[in-house]
């Protein structure tokens, strides 16, 4: 994942609340053997994405906050967004900033629980439901759904937005992987060239299969892990960009 343009890098990753924080050893201050990534919700995402960004991009300084600890300069960077909107103020706001036809509903309560919803230009927008099996402490999670998003920074136009996303933080890891297992990434970057061209933004909601304790990276040749994709293909040829 190089991006287009030399710049400072900030992955913005979701944190933990603290009533979660405090019962994890080590996560307070005070302690000897405090371990600040404690903090961090998404730890499986982000040690797979920051590595790959330092990777892909080795002239850029690639920082690492929490929501509570931006400042201002860390917006006009390139942006990449990990983890969903119950923890991650950034990851809830921006989609509002940007107006996504995309909508991550956290309805934990309801009868199907959370779910991403999409406005087709239908009377009734689509609902995209991770699937489990089981109930109560013996639910396991089959299949996550996942969002991933690449667009201009509205705080900056000269760098860019990424936004990895899921009900779980399964399917989050899930969609870093598409872009970073180096058996998919060429692949399933060459298939956003292929579909979006040279548009921007562009964003696509994807199946995350879960086997046993594996997440498996998805492949978005195939038709059946893309559940929706925006914006709609062109009918004229366009030049396609190197991502």
């Amino acid at each position: 994942m190089a991006l287009p343009r030399r710049g400072a890098i900030t992955i913005i990753c979701s944190q933990l609340p603290q009533e979660e924080r405090a019962k994890i050893p080590y996560t307070s201050p005070d302690s000897p053997d405090h371990i600040e990534h404690y903090k961090y919700s998404d730890l499986d995402s982000l040690f797979e994405l920051h590595g790959h960004l330092r990777a892909a991009n080795p002239r850029s300084l690639v920082a690492l906050r929490a929501p509570a600890d931006l400042r201002s300069d860390h917006f006009t960077t390139h942006l990449a967004l990990l983890g969903g909107v119950d923890y991650n103020q950034v990851t809830a706001s921006m989609p509002i900033r940007i107006e996504l036809p995309v909508r991550q509903v956290p309805d934990w309560n309801g009868e199907l629980g959370p779910y991403f919803e999409v406005n087709e230009g239908g009377d009734t927008p689509a609902r995209h439901h991770p699937r489990h099996i089981g109930s109560g402490a013996n639910v396991r999670l089959l299949e996550d759904v996942a969002f991933f998003y690449r667009g201009v920074n509205p705080d900056n136009v000269e760098r860019t937005l990424t936004i990895c996303n899921g009900m779980y933080g399964r399917g989050v890891y899930g969609v870093v992987r598409a872009l970073t297992d180096e058996r998919f990434r060429d692949r399933n970057a060459a298939y956003l060239r292929e579909r979006f061209g040279d548009a921007a933004p562009y964003c696509m909601l994807t199946q995350v299969r879960i086997e046993g304790r594996a997440v498996v990276t998805p492949d978005w040749t195939l038709d059946s892990v893309r559940l929706h994709e925006w914006p709609e293909p062109s009918t004229e040829p366009e030049e396609r960009p190197h991502l």
